[in-house]
């Protein structure tokens, strides 16, 4: 679908709350109108002060079930302005900073598989300890005149 300013796709961006918080859609309709229309102004006016305090570019662009056309602040023109810099942006500077749930899960299973690799690592060292121990521990066992016995020894020692 392509929009009065020509920018048919807009990115989304990923935020992280401070504490676990679980949404459900409200189910009277009445008290989700309201919501959303508190929020909408919360955002906005959060948008603005964003804006004026750090003199960065930014819109909005919100789509509602309730509104035909959807909301753009600050402007329609302003809104396009700011997409079409953004569009105007090589590939690598414009996803720099953008998340989606992909990638934020990406993300996560990358840090998760560094930490088993670690861990597996620690692991194999804690049973090399382990095992050199019980065969210190359990001379009675041990062949000391079996060469290959010998060499385990010698290379858990390592």
């Amino acid at each position: 679908m392509e929009y009065a300013c020509g920018v048919n796709s807009f990115p989304v961006f990923s935020t992280m709350g401070r504490k676990k918080t679980t949404y459900e859609l409200i189910t009277n309709e009445f008290a989700r109108k309201t919501t959303l229309k508190k929020r909408k102004a919360g955002l906005l006016k959060k948008l603005s002060e964003l804006t004026t305090l750090c003199d960065v570019p930014a819109c909005a662009i919100i789509f509602t079930s309730y509104d035909a056309r959807p909301d753009v602040w600050p402007s329609q023109a302003e809104a396009c302005r700011i997409l079409e810099k953004f569009e105007s942006l090589p590939e690598q500077q414009r996803g720099k900073n953008m998340m989606d749930q992909t990638i934020v899960l990406e993300r996560n299973i990358l840090q998760l598989n560094d930490r088993l690799e670690k861990q597996r690592k620690k692991n194999e060292v804690l049973e090399k300890e382990l095992a050199l121990v019980e065969s210190m521990a359990d001379e009675n066992n041990c062949d000391w005149n079996n060469l290959e016995e010998l060499e385990e020894l010698s290379y858990q020692l390592q």
